[in-house]
């Protein structure tokens, strides 16, 4: 009777000790949920972001509510899910820039991407590349290396945000090229690309689903592009491999993080939700038309993911001695 009795209190402990989780699975979401886009409207992570929103709010059965907040680089929208109760009611659009290229090249970032997030899935990758307005003289890769090169400081490039993927990967491609372009930071892509398409900036790098649409229209000129090859939707675009700056070939993420402490099964039902959200065929049809590739993976492989990206940029800024502007 004794052993009986303490397998029965063993069996109720455990279940006491699930009952928070289970709990915390089965009401949510009781609310609307905040999907925070840590840049301004019209970039590649607010692109994603809405997308995924509205069908993922049909699954779960709760608005998905796209607020954005621009700033530093990514980090002050981040900063809103690491201070948001950790019930999956506050989510965050992750990003290379707030995940690995901003903390690494910035030290006083208020957070540690590895350990103050929960990843839940990467929902896109999408290729990254330099393109020029088209007043400006070089037209394709060769004529612009060779302008550049010729007058170190003369031109200027705008990016997302100081610390940003299109920054860090920019500066590396300027070490790598040995070239020199100022760099005009913005508060996301979508102002950075508004001056480019302008005529203020000469030069940006960005994500293809945001600049796609300015080269469609012959008011951006792609240069070269990022990615594992050449792209159909820009086929006589040379990828940064083939030009011989390989490290610089590296496609960006889009995923979805949530504050520290998520039980696990809340985690699991957004997963679920976004997969199926993705799964979609209008969804992934709209996804993919921006030239971004459906990725859809789990908590544990996104977190992954993350990890080796932080790793690689970190290494990048001490190689190439990188700092804030």
């Amino acid at each position: 009777m004794n052993k009986r009795h303490a397998t029965r209190t063993l069996l109720a402990t455990a279940l006491l000790a699930a009952l928070p989780g289970l709990a915390a699975a089965q009401a949510f979401p009781s609310k609307p949920i905040r999907l925070v886009v840590p840049f301004a409207p019209g970039g590649t992570t607010d692109i994603i972001a809405r997308i995924v929103a509205e069908k993922m709010g049909q699954v779960l059965g709760q608005t998905v509510v796209v607020e954005n907040k621009a700033g530093a680089g990514g980090a002050i929208g981040a900063m809103e899910v690491i201070k948001a109760a950790p019930d999956g009611h506050v989510l965050s659009m992750a990003t290379v820039s707030t995940t690995a290229a901003n903390p690494a090249i910035n030290p006083k970032i208020p957070y540690d991407p590895i350990t103050d997030f929960v990843p839940i899935i990467n929902i896109a990758a999408t290729p990254n590349l330099i393109a020029v307005h088209p007043s400006f003289a070089a037209k394709d890769y060769k004529a612009f290396i060779d302008l550049v090169k010729k007058s170190p400081g003369k031109f200027s490039y705008a990016s997302s945000g100081t610390g940003g993927i299109g920054h860090l990967q920019t500066e590396l491609f300027k070490s790598l090229s040995g070239t020199f372009i100022t760099h005009i930071p913005y508060r996301g892509a979508g102002p950075a690309l508004n001056d480019v398409v302008a005529g203020q900036v000469p030069i940006i790098f960005d994500n293809l689903p945001s600049a796609l649409p300015f080269v469609k229209d012959n008011r951006l000129v792609p240069i070269v592009v990022a990615a594992p090859q050449r792209l159909a939707a820009l086929p006589s675009v040379p990828t940064f491999k083939e030009v011989g700056l390989e490290p610089v070939n590296r496609m960006a993420y889009y995923g979805l993080l949530a504050p520290k402490g998520t039980p696990k099964d809340v985690v699991d039902k957004i997963n679920a939700a976004a997969k199926a959200a993705i799964a979609d065929a209008n969804v992934k049809a709209r996804i993919e038309a921006t030239g971004s590739l459906i990725v859809g993976n789990s908590p544990a492989e996104f977190a992954e993911q993350i990890k080796a990206e932080f790793a690689v940029y970190k290494k990048v800024v001490a190689e190439q001695k990188l700092k804030l502007d």
